[in-house]
């Protein structure tokens, strides 16, 4: 199995900047995808942003310009830098990740989420 832990949400004011890191450990033989998605109260969990194993990213409209989102495939790990932030920012992040381990071919799977709320 893989599970994935995420760190680095919090409480920031507009303008203000966070930095999101999400580990993915287990029996991973391979990562593909890794991204973000976010869900604030009463919304449908959206698309932050990804980043494939080959480095291509895509990111959400709304975010574009503000929000890097970047991987350590040596070590599991993906990282949303986030810049510029607004009120409506705040949601819980939640880390995606597709793998591979030895046991299980490629499936996706999810962080418990991580809180960002900014103040105005």
């Amino acid at each position: 199995q893989v599970s994935l832990v995420e760190s680095g949400g919090g409480l920031v004011q507009a303008g203000g900047s966070l930095r999101l890191s999400c580990a993915a450990s287990g029996s991973i033989i391979v990562t593909y995808d890794m991204g973000w998605y976010r869900q604030a109260p009463g919304n449908e969990r959206e698309l932050v942003a990804v980043i494939t194993s080959g480095g291509s990213t895509n990111y959400a409209n709304s975010v574009k310009g503000r929000f890097t989102i970047s991987r350590d495939s040596a070590k599991n790990m993906v990282y949303l830098q986030m810049d510029s932030l607004k009120p409506e920012d705040s949601a819980v992040y939640y880390c995606n990740v597709r793998a591979a381990t030895a046991h299980i071919g490629a499936r996706n799977y999810w962080g418990q989420g991580t809180q960002v709320t900014v103040s105005s």
